[in-house]
């Protein structure tokens, strides 16, 4: 699996299944709109009084479930990550990589309390179920750093 291969089916889909926990350790799920950038960060709106933005605000971790497995799709991301809220030139570069993705997310700018998170990952798990026997990679700590490191 090369830095190309999971980028581009990250790229592929433009939903993903987040969690996070609350304030009280339960757990929370939705699905968000999201775009990748180069680096595998993951970027996402939502309104600053959301469950996810108070959740995340209080615990910045959390995780993704990206594809899905169904007639002829068999393959997935799990990701797991550390949330922020930029600002300034960070918040404006997301906002790019987000607005590739989602042009209209430019005119959601006007709504009130809008917010962009992003999260970089500390683990990535691709699953490719397909081929016999399956496809499973996992990065985490020094394959992470590599596989983001890698000439595109």
């Amino acid at each position: 699996m090369t830095r190309k291969e999971l980028l581009s089916f990250m790229r592929s889909e433009r939903w993903a299944t987040q969690a996070s926990v609350t304030p009280y350790h339960g757990v929370q799920a939705a699905v968000v709109g999201i775009a990748v950038s180069d680096d595998f960060e993951i970027v996402f709106d939502t309104l600053t009084d959301s469950r996810k933005a108070k959740n995340l605000r209080a615990n910045p971790s959390i995780a993704f479930v990206i594809g899905a497995i169904g007639e002829g799709v068999e393959r997935t991301v799990q990701y797991e990550g550390i949330a922020d809220m930029p600002s300034g030139d960070e918040l404006r570069r997301i906002r790019e990589v987000y607005f590739d993705v989602f042009p209209d997310g430019r005119e959601r700018l006007t709504w009130a309390g809008l917010i962009h998170v992003r999260v970089k990952p500390t683990w990535i798990r691709y699953s490719n179920y397909a081929p016999q026997p399956p496809l499973i990679v996992e990065f985490d700590g020094s394959a992470l750093r590599a596989l983001v490191n890698q000439f595109p």
